[in-house]
């Protein structure tokens, strides 16, 4: 049996299981980079029969004649795209996206002109940055399965 892969949006209002995935890529069209408000959308083709929204469901919004786009109403996290062969899921959603490293890039003649040399760019951190991000408490949804969330007492 395929393993079971877990995931959903940043609020933990919508939760997903899937197993079966297929090809994992990162698409340059515009319509994925304005849907993730990123340099392009990843994701990871899925099988519907194996896949299963066990908290909550995406709001689909349809982009083209052809293709719906899931997300979470609450949050916004990007989730899912629908297309006539099927569906796919953003690999940043699952718990474990680092087991989902991209495969092929579609519309790659659509890519931002300077996404090529994107990676040659320093590095950059500062002790002031250190600091900040040392001092933010998250209410992210974790990356794993939870009964309830937000948790009881936060209700």
């Amino acid at each position: 049996m395929s393993e079971i892969h877990s995931g959903g949006c940043q609020c933990g209002a919508i939760r997903f299981q899937a197993s079966k995935l297929g090809r994992p890529s990162i698409c340059h069209c515009r319509m994925c980079q304005k849907h993730f408000g990123s340099f392009f959308g990843a994701f990871v083709t899925a099988d519907q029969a194996h896949l299963t929204w066990t908290r909550g469901q995406p709001m689909l919004y349809r982009s083209s004649s052809k293709v719906k786009r899931g997300f979470c109403g609450k949050c916004g996290t990007p989730l899912s795209y629908h297309h006539p062969n099927g569906v796919e899921l953003a690999i940043g959603a699952f718990d474990h996206p680092e087991n989902f490293e991209p495969q092929v890039q579609v519309n790659h003649q659509k890519r931002l002109p300077w996404i090529d040399h994107l990676f040659e760019k320093p590095a950059y951190s500062s002790p002031a940055m250190e600091e900040f991000f040392a001092s933010i408490e998250s209410f992210q949804h974790p990356d794993h399965d939870t009964a309830v969330w937000p948790p009881e007492d936060e209700q």
